[in-house]
């Protein structure tokens, strides 16, 4: 009998929605985790993520986003230092500043689909993010490295960097577990 009552009310919920009428668009699923059209397009309006001139916008944030739901994965294994608040407070307000006043602002988070909440968990993950990232790729002379050669700044060392981000990056794409379902152009 409750299996009945629970199947009716399933029904019932699935009836209210249109069979035309599309909620969101899921675009991949990483780890177990879904990436979204409204992601997305809130990581794009928001100016969290560039699609860096891409002839395909949508495909160029798409694939920053599986590389970051990536990141993040192995961020948590590892558990970074957590962002202190006002840490997460700055980078809310250089959001912030990416539009001429709030309201922009506020009509950008409404059009995403996302709240201000929403955003601030964003952010400290990122930070989270980039806290694992110097901890674990810190280059001689690059950001972080104390008595290596050359001085913090030093030519090729941020390179250097990227580069073993890269690698390690490919590395975790190949075991991952990642289902994309984007199409351009539909």
């Amino acid at each position: 009998m409750r299996g009945l009552l629970i199947a009716s009310l399933m029904c019932a919920g699935i009836t209210g929605v249109s069979a035309g009428e599309t909620i969101d668009r899921v675009l991949a699923l990483v780890a177990g985790q879904l990436i979204t059209l409204t992601d997305v397009t809130a990581a794009r309006d928001l100016g969290l993520v560039s699609a860096d001139a891409a002839a395909d916008p949508v495909r160029a944030v798409l694939s920053k986003l599986i590389d970051r739901e990536l990141i993040l994965a192995e961020a948590d294994r590892y558990a970074p230092p957590e962002p202190d608040t006002e840490a997460i407070d700055r980078e809310i307000e250089r959001v912030r500043a990416r539009f001429q006043s709030p309201q922009a602002f506020d009509l950008a988070l409404a059009r995403s689909g996302i709240d201000e909440k929403h955003l601030r968990e964003t952010l400290r993950e990122d930070l989270r993010i980039g806290a694992y990232l110097d901890q674990r790729f810190t280059v001689p002379g690059g950001p972080g490295s104390l008595g290596s050669p050359g001085s913090p700044g030093s030519p090729g060392s941020e390179d250097r960097r990227q580069a073993l981000v890269g690698e390690w990056l490919a590395g975790l794409r190949r075991r991952a577990d990642i289902i994309d379902f984007y199409l351009p152009g539909r």
